[in-house]
């Protein structure tokens, strides 16, 4: 929304009475004094006086209250940013459930922009809510991950967002046992074994779930017994993130050598021989990563392209078969079985697979050129 679809009112007298029978309840009363920004309908080039709603005054003023109209309502009209909130809520009393389930059903259906849009303008008017905080944390995590899968340049950019949301959720005191544990996974996922060993014990101290506390233990007693916050493994992953993938590799040699028996490093290894094209090489390291743990999805997974690109069709279907089971809503998996597929001869069963993976990512490039439903 662009600030030039918001326009400043005096409260129209037509309004007046009826939005203080409304507010009766909540103690709120008007302010002649403060007038009210009103967002103009895409469909109308100006501002139509006749057809004014409550929707048009909602969304002008959570677009205040979320941008601060370019500083306009900073300084001497800074009360009018609490008077807003007050308003809105006059006007609508549940809009933190109603909006929160709009925001979550955007991300479940891939729409980050309108999903993040919901929550800046909940954080808006809640700015102390850290349920509304956290929730926004975990759709731009959403978002990054969708955007890593798709292989889009962003993704990195994003998750730095979604790592600056979840440290302001995690500055808020006193913690929030479920910011903490989320960001635990968070930092696992992003293999920042040190920030995750950190946030998952702060959870652990605080929070009374006692079975999230048992799987929180053992992932703290994981990352202690096996290495896991050395410095090594962290800085090789984010140099192959980085397209350092020569330079990620000398630093995981070293962790291998002193942690030979800890499969993440064997995983780390394999990503960036398969990234430089490396398929016989990364299929070894992989091969060593699941003798090590077989009960990680994406290490089979990653054996297997390393496998169909060396030609072996036959095992990188029993790899992405046990992949698939243990996690069976993977997009990656059911993907690469789709190209299996193809590689194979099996148009049927191919098809099949990408018309699971667009009905999970209505989005994704090689479902959508396999189906010929992209654009």
């Amino acid at each position: 929304m662009t600030e030039k679809r918001i326009h400043f009112l005096s409260v129209p007298e037509s309004l007046r009475g009826k939005i203080e029978g409304i507010s009766q309840d909540c103690g709120f009363s008007i302010n002649p004094d403060i007038p009210i920004p009103v967002e103009i309908p895409e469909k109308d080039e100006k501002l139509n006086l006749e057809e004014l709603s409550w929707e048009m005054i909602v969304s002008g003023m959570l677009h205040v209250i979320t941008t601060g109209y370019g500083g306009f309502v900073s300084g001497e009209n800074g009360e009018w940013i609490d008077y807003y909130r007050h308003f809105v809520l006059a006007l609508r009393p549940n809009i933190l459930g109603e909006f929160t389930e709009a925001a979550i059903l955007k991300a479940r259906n891939c729409d980050f922009d309108m999903a993040l849009e919901i929550f800046d303008a909940l954080r808006g008017l809640f700015p102390g809510s850290v349920v509304v905080k956290l929730n926004r944390a975990l759709a731009m995590e959403e978002r990054a991950s969708l955007f890593e899968r798709r292989n889009k340049p962003e993704a990195e950019a994003a998750f730095q967002e979604a790592q600056a949301a979840y440290e302001e959720v995690l500055a808020i005191q006193p913690p929030f046992p479920e910011a903490w544990f989320n960001a635990g996974f968070f930092y696992l996922g992003r293999k920042d074994f040190r920030n995750a060993r950190e946030c998952l014990s702060v959870y652990i101290d605080y929070s009374d779930d006692e079975e999230k506390q048992k799987q929180a233990h053992a992932i703290v007693k994981n990352i202690s017994q096996n290495g896991l916050e050395d410095n090594n493994l962290n800085a090789a992953y984010q140099l192959i993130c980085q397209e350092k993938e020569e330079a990620g590799m000398l630093r995981i040699r070293d962790f291998i050598e002193k942690y030979p028996s800890v499969w993440n490093g064997w995983f780390i290894l394999g990503w960036a021989l398969r990234r430089l094209g490396r398929w016989e090489d990364g299929a070894a390291a992989f091969t060593k990563a699941v003798e090590l743990d077989g009960s990680v999805s994406d290490v089979r997974n990653e054996l297997a392209i390393c496998l169909m690109e060396c030609g072996d069709l036959k095992g990188a279907r029993r790899e992405l078969e046990a992949a698939l089971r243990l996690d069976p809503e993977n997009i990656k998996i059911i993907s690469n079985l789709g190209v299996l597929s193809v590689k194979s001869g099996n148009a049927v069963e191919a098809a099949a697979f990408f018309r699971a993976v667009h009905e999970l990512d209505p989005e994704d490039e090689i479902a959508n050129k396999y189906l010929g439903t992209g654009d």
